[in-house]
């Protein structure tokens, strides 16, 4: 029972970390300066599916992708697939759909760049902080995710450096395939790895913080 309930706890803290890097996601989708690497990936696989007269839509392909991810995983190494993973997959898009409500009557978009940039970078530090509490919940991560993690933890190489370097590939690849490349792009490639590397260890310490308060209380 008491396992049982540590592993609820860590998916309500998946969760939390999820939603947390979903508005960071979102403030970045807001300032408008371009997408993601990972995004950019997918916009560029699609436009190559659009060269070959498949109709898909982006959400389609990014699905497809993340798909492929969690199947060559669970052939290398299943481990790292978790029912989190599926959480991460499937509850990202509604949190980001949420949060543009919510926000849109801020109206970044229609903002000049001494607004969208601080948002963007703002957003960043969110997405980077989220992200590293999904990762240290131990209860799954999102495919697009999961790259750096396995990456790193199979090569040794610390986190940051890791995502920074998978960042910047997605980014080559998928502009190399058709997607577009903003300032956003480039800052989002270069600065969320750095961030996460400096949040890791204390979203580590947080998080044991918080299943030792709640085993405490059993």
């Amino acid at each position: 029972m008491k396992n049982y309930r540590e592993y609820i706890s860590r998916l309500v803290i998946l969760f939390i970390g999820l939603t947390i890097a979903h508005l960071g996601v979102t403030l970045f989708l807001l300032s408008d300066l371009g997408a993601d690497p990972f995004n950019v990936l997918i916009q560029g696989l699609r436009q190559q599916s659009e060269n070959a007269g498949w109709n898909l839509t982006h959400g389609t392909v990014h699905m497809a992708v993340s798909f492929l991810i969690i199947l060559i995983l669970l052939i290398v190494d299943r481990h790292y697939v978790k029912a989190g993973t599926l959480i991460c997959m499937f509850c990202g898009g509604p949190i980001i759909d949420f949060f543009s409500w919510l926000l849109q009557s801020l109206n970044i978009g229609g903002a000049g760049l001494p607004v969208k940039i601080p948002v963007l970078v703002l957003g960043c530090v969110i997405l980077a902080f989220g992200m590293t509490v999904v990762i240290r919940s131990e209860a799954g991560t999102g495919p697009n995710d999961l790259v750096a993690v396995v990456i790193s933890e199979k090569s040794g190489i610390r986190f940051g450096i890791t995502r920074v370097a998978t960042d910047a590939l997605f980014v080559l690849i998928g502009f190399l395939l058709g997607g577009k490349v903003g300032i956003g792009t480039i800052i989002c490639a270069f600065l969320v790895g750095v961030v996460a590397d400096f949040f890791m260890p204390r979203s580590a310490s947080l998080v044991r913080g918080i299943l030792s308060k709640l085993a405490g209380k059993e």
